[in-house]
């Protein structure tokens, strides 16, 4: 029996011929995108990382349960001198999340279904801009709106002395989750197969009926993935409810009028003038909330484990000739319920577009009067205040984090489009991530750039604020440019195949400038990220008015600008102000994924850009090689020749 050299064996397997084989240009590629595309897995488990490291310590000195469990919380300069119980905290949590959902959850399911089966054609696309912007204005915004309105009409409405509390937090927090779950419910309805419909009308069904016993129940997992996705939403979110609550600690909210504080809202409100003990046990309530968010995301994990939406009646695969119904399905008429919900869709799709309507006004009556241009792009210093430093803040924040996520996301996508296999376990755990990265609350993104980056540089900066607003815009490039990616025609990719080019060529000069659109649409939704962006931002970029040197120095973006305004309680003019900006960026914005879409679809079937280019210059130049110019016979044959 020959024996094997092990040094042999290495030789051949590390010899040039193998290496060349190994590390061809396709190859190279391929691996850089399978490392893009596992940016999101590293950044989830950095950030639980991070953020249980700087827990060990509060939770070893004072007892992860006694922080969890006890219902004191007074702050000390270290662990032993306060009282740091947090259940409070959590039973608000939860109250006005349950009340936001249940409030707004259930307005938005009825606007989906007005949006997928009700809407006229003519009405669909603005409706659609209309839930768009709602889901597009700045938290910030809306607290304030809570704030200077919600809460003193609820204070005249019903006589009490102060009107923060439950009704307030649920009414604003309501409005923010519409747009999410509309959105999601009214994609899981419109994916129902028209066959269920037409087959109730068919069997004698009223529209509403077809509708309401039929579509609806066809869509739930997908209605109830939704909601999921609007509990963690309801979660997560920091500044809108730290206005309207009232930051009351060691109350629970007991009463729609009764102030209460939540995690996130804790945590911002305390975090500025915290000791360092006290700083890590805030940053412990952070990884408590992630918690939270984890456990959710395992949940929309079940809900979505079966990818067929509906019960075992109806589901979105039609049936084949094998499948069978254990029971046959009757549909019969029965009362007028169905007509009644049909009602209620309208009223509330239009009290929704009447609110979003009443916000913008309000906000652009009470905020133009107040802007100048001294105000927009005058110095700001201490003595006077403008939002020059802003502008440039967050122009720099924009760039830095779309050049960090952009290639990121768009190598991610490449792999999950172009190389991945179907049913792929390695594909399904960077879904996974990616969703569960979208789904992190921004506090917890802006207290793991403070551990990650603002502690070992020792100072706030444009720097640490860029990199964590990429971790956070890159779940939305990933999911925009993967789905540009899919509606490109594979015949193009087999086109480019059989006229010689490979992968990597036909990727980079077919596949991606096809699904342009998709790109472009990416970095406006990004952009739009970045502009609304404010808590993360507190704990990672500083809060300073004054303009930045560098991307190491500390800057504002407007949302910071506008939360600053507001803590002073003098500047509420330039509140005003500074909303109206940040709507204005928003309309534009969205007016722009609008324009981009369309053209996306009137350029679907046309030739590809490239192609086209080439077919258009070869035409040029054919057109001046037929075209016969007339030389005078008295010219000499050199000079004709010139001719």
């Amino acid at each position: 029996m020959r024996k094997i050299n092990i040094k042999e064996s290495l030789a051949n397997a590390f010899s040039r011929e193998n290496l060349e084989k190994a590390f061809t240009k396709e190859n190279i590629v391929k691996a850089i995108f399978i490392i893009f595309a596992a940016v999101s897995i590293i950044a989830v488990f950095g950030i639980v990382i991070f953020l249980l490291i700087k827990s060990i310590e509060p939770f070893s000195e004072i007892g992860f349960f006694k922080i969890l469990f006890g219902d004191t919380w007074h702050t000390g300069d270290t662990y032993t001198d306060g009282s740091y119980g947090a259940l409070p905290m959590v039973v608000g949590t939860i109250v006005l999340t349950l009340c936001s959902v249940l409030v707004g959850g259930t307005i938005a399911v009825f606007v989906a279904i007005f949006m997928a089966y009700y809407c006229p054609k003519k009405l669909k696309g603005i409706y659609t801009q209309i839930i768009n912007l709602l889901a597009g204005i700045p938290s910030i915004v809306y607290g304030f709106f809570g704030m200077m309105v919600v809460v003193p009409a609820l204070k005249g409405m019903f006589n009490v002395d102060s009107a923060y509390g439950l009704l307030a937090g649920t009414i604003v927090l309501s409005v923010m989750l519409i747009p999410t779950v509309a959105s999601v419910a009214r994609n899981s309805l419109e994916a129902v197969p028209s066959n269920y419909y037409e087959g109730a009308l068919a069997l004698g069904c009223s529209k509403n009926q077809a509708v309401f016993k039929v579509c609806v129940p066809a869509a739930k997992k997908g209605i109830i993935a939704a909601l999921i996705l609007g509990v963690g939403r309801a979660v997560g979110e920091t500044m809108a409810v730290q206005m309207i609550i009232g930051n009351s600690l060691n109350y629970y909210p007991s009463g729609l009028f009764q102030g209460f504080a939540t995690l996130t809202s804790t945590i911002v409100q305390q975090w500025s003038y915290a000791t360092a003990d006290v700083r890590n046990i805030l940053i412990a309530l952070g990884f408590i909330l992630l918690l939270f968010i984890l456990i959710l995301n395992l949940i929309l994990l079940v809900v979505r484990r079966d990818t067929m939406a509906g019960n075992k009646y109806f589901t979105r695969r039609v049936k084949g000739e094998g499948d069978t119904i254990k029971s046959s399905l009757s549909y019969k008429k029965t009362g007028s319920i169905q007509d009644v919900l049909w009602v209620l869709s309208y009223v509330l799709a239009i009290i929704v577009a009447v609110a979003l309507i009443g916000i913008v006004l309000f906000m652009l009556i009470q905020g133009i009067p107040h802007l100048s241009w001294d105000f927009l792009f005058g110095e700001s210093n201490n003595a006077h205040v403008s939002l020059a430093p802003a502008f440039v803040s967050t122009g720099m924040l924009i760039v830095l984090a779309l050049v960090i996520a952009l290639p990121l996301g768009i190598g991610a996508a490449v792999y999950l489009n172009e190389y991945s296999k179907r049913n792929s376990i390695f594909v399904k755990i960077i879904r996974l991530f990616t969703d569960t990265l979208s789904g992190i609350p921004s506090i917890v993104f802006g207290l793991f750039g403070y551990i990650f980056l603002v502690i070992p540089m020792r100072r706030y900066s444009l720097l640490a604020g860029g990199i964590v607003l990429a971790l956070m815009v890159l779940p939305t490039i990933i999911r925009s440019v993967e789905q540009s990616l899919s509606e490109v025609p594979d015949s193009m990719r087999e086109a480019s195949y059989a006229l010689g080019a490979g992968k990597v060529r036909t990727i980079f000069l077919v596949v991606l400038p096809s699904a342009l659109a998709g790109i472009v649409t990416s970095i406006i939704l990004s952009i739009g990220r970045i502009v609304s962006e404010s808590a993360a931002l507190i704990f990672t970029s500083g809060s300073v008015i004054y303009m930045p040197g560098s991307y190491l120095s500390q800057g504002s973006s407007f949302a910071v600008f506008m939360w600053a305004f507001m803590g002073e309680g003098l500047y509420i003019d330039e509140c005003y102000a500074t909303s109206v900006v940040l709507l204005i960026i928003v309309i534009i914005l969205n007016l722009l994924v609008t324009l981009v879409e369309r053209l996306g679809d009137r350029d679907k079937g046309k030739p590809h850009p490239i192609l086209a280019i080439k077919s258009a210059w070869k035409s040029f130049i054919g057109l001046f090689k037929r075209k016969k110019i007339d030389v005078p016979e008295e010219y000499s044959s050199e000079e004709k020749e010139k001719v």
